[in-house]
């Protein structure tokens, strides 16, 4: 369910270790010392490795050479409520309802908001979270937010077009 740097092979040779994260929970830290709960997607922009924390309604980043863990985007003040919470906004001010999947152009991440029936963009750079696509449950090819999406999982790029 995540997205990768397309036409870069993957170095497979090395031993696989903890990077970051060690139990259930909520703490932005250093790698182990950090918490999630339910990561679901990854994906890099070959600095950063970005995380759908899916139980913790947030996107995190992970600066790969210091394994610090922080919000990117994402409401720091708990789980949304039985409505469902889509707010587009910056960095902590976004809302989502369980963040599932996650690509990258390097450029933007495109997120399956899985509750929302929605895929959102986030702007790497200033954390902006606008609605991409999608607008309620059900299946309507469309632009934008006329689409509609039955639970949105995976997502993937080519660089021009998403899937």
């Amino acid at each position: 369910m995540g997205g990768s740097i397309q036409g870069v092979e993957p170095d497979l040779s090395t031993a696989v270790t903890t990077f970051a994260g060690s139990s259930q929970g909520y703490t932005n830290d250093t790698g182990t010392s950090a918490e999630f709960n339910r990561p679901r997607g990854i994906t890099t922009d070959g600095t950063n490795l970005y995380v759908a924390d899916q139980n913790n309604h947030k996107i995190r980043k992970i600066v790969i050479t210091t394994g610090v863990v922080t919000i990117l985007a994402g409401s720091t003040t708990g789980t949304p409520s039985d409505s469902k919470e889509n707010t587009d906004a910056t960095g902590t001010s976004a809302r989502f309802d369980n963040p599932v999947g996650i690509t990258t152009d390097g450029t933007n991440l495109y997120v399956t908001d899985t509750d929302n029936e929605r895929i959102r963009k986030i702007v790497i750079s200033t954390g902006v979270v606008t609605t991409l696509a999608g607008s309620s449950q059900g299946s309507t090819d469309a632009t934008g937010t006329s689409a509609r999406f039955d639970n949105p999982i995976g997502i993937t790029t080519d660089g021009t077009n998403l899937y």
